[in-house]
């Protein structure tokens, strides 16, 4: 018996999926919504100081699980890597310490700078090492092209959110440019796989929402670098509405889909947007941006409460770890 349970514990350590992390995006994306909302309303910040605390934790574990898989399993995260799309989530990793130090920013300067610091460097090596492998001698089809490969790329532009306010102005330059031009490429790449080639498989269904992510974030940057509501902030917040009323229109039939863990895909990126919405609601005082903001909070709430509860009861039924 004492075997049979061994074995089990290291045949799920040997599935444990890279993708796993985007969980930690999600709820990191819910603090500084929570937070957002927060400040918005003068209210208290002990729901957004819980969930700090809560997603730091939880990342601490999952890392500690996935370093544990590297130790045991090489060849398992090998595979992860070489999997067209599993790879782009290896930069779920980096960008979840670049939030955390977003969120560490009013609660631990030091720590936030630490977080920064290692998110920036992990997420600009693995943006090399991604787009490397994808111009490789390696050969990749239309259908293995998702959204989700914009997570790679256009991470970088995770980095001047924090980067500004801790003095890091250039290299904040350099890693939103990248991002953006990424953006630009790979939107028009996905576009064409998404009109043109068969759709998407079922599990790779709620990757869709992943559009929404790009030019929200791109103007959360736009906003640190350049101090200002302006025309070129306009035009990213409008892209992201655009894509997150596109998303919206696909939902009903996402959602009938089984559930698997890319549905926390649906996640970070109306976090993004609700954010994106109390930042251009605090910059131009518009209330109609902020009852956006408050409208798509709710949504996000409703969101990871369905994504934490179907992912427990995932859990529990041994659904998570185990081969695809």
């Amino acid at each position: 018996m004492t075997d049979q349970r061994a074995e089990l514990q290291h045949s799920n350590l040997e599935h444990f999926p890279i993708t796993i992390f985007a969980t930690i995006m999600g709820m990191s994306g819910l603090t500084l919504a929570v937070q957002a909302g927060s400040y918005h309303y003068g209210l208290g910040l002990g729901v957004a100081n819980t969930l700090y605390y809560l997603t730091g934790f939880a990342f601490f574990l999952l890392l500690m699980g996935y370093l544990a898989k590297l130790l045991q399993y090489p060849r398992a995260v090998q595979a992860e890597w070489c999997h067209p799309v599993k790879m782009a989530f290896f930069s779920a990793i980096p960008i979840s310490l670049l939030l955390l130090g977003v969120a560490s920013m009013t609660r631990n300067i030091v720590l936030a700078e630490w977080l920064w610091m290692i998110g920036m460097v992990l997420q600009g090596g693995a943006t090399l090492a991604v787009i490397s492998g994808w111009i490789s001698a390696r050969s990749f089809q239309a259908g293995q092209l998702s959204p989700a490969w914009f997570i790679p790329a256009v991470g970088n532009v995770f980095v001047p959110i924090a980067g500004v306010s801790l003095g890091h102005v250039e290299i904040s330059w350099y890693f939103w440019s990248v991002g953006v031009l990424f953006w630009i490429v790979l939107l028009a790449l996905v576009m064409n796989r998404l009109i043109f080639h068969d759709p998407l498989p079922g599990r790779l269904q709620p990757t869709l929402v992943i559009l929404i992510a790009p030019p929200a974030v791109a103007f959360l940057a736009w906003l640190r670098l350049s101090g200002e509501v302006d025309a070129v902030a306009r035009f990213l917040i409008n892209a992201a509405y655009f894509f997150t009323l596109l998303v919206v229109l696909q939902l009903p039939r996402i959602l009938r889909l089984p559930f698997a863990l890319s549905f926390w895909a649906l996640s970070f990126p109306f976090a993004a947007v609700t954010l994106a919405s109390f930042a251009f609601a605090s910059g131009t005082g518009s209330m109609a941006h902020a009852v956006f903001g408050t409208v798509l909070l709710a949504v996000l709430c409703v969101i990871i409460a369905g994504l934490l509860i179907r992912t427990t009861q995932a859990a529990l039924k041994g659904q998570i770890c185990v081969p695809d």
